[in-house]
């Protein structure tokens, strides 16, 4: 009897099982859906004088998918022919078209490494997501573009030197923290990191002509006494004029729940870009918010208010979602932008996070020295590191001969404790790696 009623649920079940399969729906993507992208132009001569006018609208088709779809949409910029696999990257969520300003697509080519000045032949292509399992490429469409330089040179050659800076009292191999032009004449100001130690202001790199301050009441003399200072993150500002000098605690930082941090920080710091005169960070956040602030404090925040891209003082909260990305603030004009890119990142037992990561992120250089990347100031142990790309072990370099060249797959470099600059070079073949002990 036991066996009849279990044949006989087992047969109820089996027959519900197979009324339900006859029931759903299946669908199948259309063989033939594809992305169709067109642009406005073909050829266009971009100048910083009409940075905020139109310099070209990429457009595309909306597939037929043979089904109902709510896609999303990226777009791809490379160089004629290229595959795409260093392309500058922009996410357009379900919009169908993106307007680029002659600025905006501007700096897009010089992170791409467009020669300004150059009549140069660049591919668009929009990636069509479906989910992670489906998505779509369209063929690329080409641009002949001339980029203009967007880089100022704001450089002096004063610096801070000293027991309280990376490169100590004279460090041949790291040198002194830079001071930059302000638009005051003969004003200058420095945003540095430094310990616990002393300083002063020099010129050259050398120290035929110095400063300190004998009696620590904010004015300089020749040859002047050492200045005492406590570890931290400051605003250097030396008057040339009338040889006066003073310091105050300054940083920007990203902080909220995307963040690893959170909302109580401390705050993902930001660092400054002198040949922009902006703010910029490298960045993996999560799902979640962000938003700017001062000196890990909220007496000065930054949020958007209409999601315009223009912040406000105690604006709302910034909606991210998961991703690396360089986000720029600009606090001239105050607008800021978040840019999905792939990261390189310092990994190993002796850097903060282990081997599982998350990795101590780059800082690509923003200026002249197009594919070198920067830590600075990382605290390491006795162990070993490797550099690799987006926290994953897909691309991952480290050094067989121990000698400063990397190579793909590498060795682990074996490493001391200390403080270190560290400096990674993908200019050159192959790539070097050098490490400055503080």
């Amino acid at each position: 009897m036991k066996n009849l009623i279990y044949k006989t649920i087992f047969l109820a079940s089996f027959l519900l099982v197979l009324g339900a399969c006859e029931d759903k729906e299946f669908v199948e993507l259309n063989p033939d859906a594809n992305t169709v992208v067109s642009l406005s132009t073909d050829t266009v001569v971009l100048l910083e004088d009409t940075a905020a006018d139109e310099a070209v609208t990429v457009s595309w088709t909306d597939p037929d998918f043979g089904f109902d779809a709510a896609p999303s949409y990226k777009i791809y910029i490379d160089f004629a022919g290229g595959d795409f696999s260093a392309a500058q990257i922009i996410p357009v969520g379900s919009d169908l078209s993106k307007v680029f300003t002659q600025g905006e697509l501007n700096g897009k080519l010089l992170s791409l490494g467009v020669t300004p000045g150059e009549a140069t032949a660049i591919d668009f292509m929009v990636e069509t997501k479906l989910s992670d399992f489906q998505i779509m490429n369209s063929e690329p469409v080409t641009l002949t573009v001339t980029a203009y330089s967007s880089l100022l040179d704001l450089s002096t050659n004063w610096g801070v030197v000293g027991s309280a800076t990376p490169g100590g009292w004279g460090n041949p191999d790291i040198p002194d923290l830079p001071f930059y032009t302000t638009d005051t004449p003969g004003v200058y100001v420095a945003y540095v990191t430094l310990r616990s130690g002393e300083i002063k202001f020099r010129l050259d790199n050398a120290w035929t002509t110095n400063y300190g301050d004998n009696g620590a009441d904010g004015t300089l003399e020749q040859d002047g006494a050492n200045i005492a200072v406590v570890a931290g993150t400051y605003k250097i500002t030396v008057n040339s004029n009338d040889l006066t000098w003073s310091m105050e605690a300054y940083s920007w930082g990203i902080v909220g729940d995307a963040t690893a941090n959170g909302w109580g920080g401390p705050d993902f710091m930001m660092h400054y870009n002198s040949y922009q005169d902006n703010w910029k960070a490298v960045v993996t956040l999560l799902d979640g918010s962000i938003k700017f602030r001062f000196n890990n404090d909220w007496g000065v925040n930054y949020g958007d208010t209409g999601v315009d891209g223009i912040l406000d003082p105690s604006g709302d909260n910034i909606a991210v979602t998961a991703g690396n990305y360089l986000v720029t603030m600009d606090l001239n004009t105050l607008e800021y932008t978040l840019e999905e890119i792939d990261v390189w990142g310092l990994v190993g037992d002796a850097t903060p996070n282990g081997w599982g990561g998350p990795d101590t992120k780059f800082t690509p250089d923003f200026g002249i020295n197009e594919g070198t990347y920067y830590i600075n100031g990382i605290e390491l142990t006795n162990g070993e590191i490797k550099v690799r790309q987006n926290d994953a072990w897909g691309v991952n370099y480290g050094d067989d001969g121990n000698d400063g060249s990397l190579e793909l797959n590498g060795a682990n470099i074996p490493v001391t404790a200390g403080t270190y600059n560290v400096v990674v070079n993908f200019a050159v073949t192959p790539p070097t790696i050098a490490l400055y002990a503080w």
